[in-house]
């Protein structure tokens, strides 16, 4: 999924991926469309390893794995542009971010403990409808009729998907709830942040904020791991930063209006390799529900563009 664990580090203001705040653009959507699908795939692989090494490790050590390689691979970064990249003047904002991005992720890895991987990533897609709700609250938006009506459409899937009440239900099915709700907390914190930031210097207070708190956290839930399962958690690091790389350049060759909805392609990924690796096949209202979530996330995708071309031809 699209989160730290599965989503990319810069998002519209719906949740969708927005084009980073680096590089040159260049007008080649079918490159940006191949490389956005080839991000989904490296995001999948990175989910596949976690749920298989969730079956050994603790969610919090996997995590740190993850974050650890994360911070090391930005190293570079730091080393190549100086302390500049580093300095802010939102650093709670950027604390808040990052412990949003922290919070999806760790909840992704539990919820891959236990549930398949395509019915995880269906649910967490639900991250547009919680990015609705707190830009009510917190960026004091107006939210029109029919984004109400995408909201509850999109809860509506997830109920879909999940069955509560049902003989399939599983109480894990909470987790990738949670993830989506603390990936919206993360991106209405970058919303606030807009232009003010750049994309290297956001990544890189994400990688260090949550290598902190789980350096913290990982005395109390962690065992010891053997060269193999490190090798796994390195393999999980490198995999999400380099989709997370890969992505800043895709957005450099089209609009986020047109990249955003290929993102959604890793439903497809994960429920392939679901199937290729742990021979989860998932049911028809898996699929149902998938695609009311998408359908979901991408009219609300639509609203927010028209959204924000009336106030941009307003200014």
């Amino acid at each position: 999924m699209p989160d730290c664990t599965s989503r990319p580090e810069t998002q519209d203001t719906d949740g969708t991926p927005r084009a980073p705040l680096v590089g040159a653009r260049r007008d080649d959507p079918v490159r940006g469309i191949l490389l956005v699908m080839l991000a989904m795939a490296f995001f999948s692989c990175s989910d596949a390893a976690a749920k298989y090494l969730g079956q050994t490790l603790p969610p919090i050590e996997i995590a740190w794995m993850r974050y650890a390689s994360f911070a090391l691979l930005m190293l570079p970064l730091v080393l190549r542009h100086g302390p500049a990249v580093v300095r802010t003047e939102r650093p709670v904002l950027q604390i808040v971010r990052g412990l949003g991005m922290l919070g999806s992720a760790l909840f992704f890895i539990m919820a891959m403990r236990t549930l398949p991987m395509a019915e995880a990533a269906a649910i967490s897609y639900v991250s547009p409808v919680f990015i609705t709700l707190l830009s009510i609250v917190f960026l004091r938006e107006d939210i029109g009729l029919r984004r109400w009506a995408a909201v509850l459409f999109g809860l509506a899937g997830v109920l879909i998907v999940i069955r509560p009440g049902g003989a399939t239900f599983q109480a894990a099915a909470i987790f990738p709830i949670l993830s989506a709700a603390s990936w919206a907390c993360g991106i209405v914190a970058t919303r606030k942040m807009t232009g003010e930031q750049s994309a290297a210097t956001t990544l890189i207070w994400s990688a260090l904020t949550g290598l902190a708190v789980l350096s913290v956290l990982l005395p109390f839930d962690a065992v010891m791991p053997d060269g193999w399962q490190i090798a796994v958690g390195v393999f999980i690091g490198v995999m999400s930063t380099v989709a997370q790389g890969i992505l800043v350049v895709a957005y450099r060759y089209g609009d986020a209006s047109v990249l955003a909805s290929y993102a959604y392609i890793q439903l497809i990924w994960s429920s392939g390799l679901g199937y290729l690796v742990f021979g989860a096949v998932p049911d028809v209202w898996t699929f149902v529900g998938s695609a009311v979530i998408v359908a979901s996330g991408l009219y609300t995708a639509h609203r927010e563009r028209i959204r924000v071309r009336r106030l941009a031809a307003a200014e």
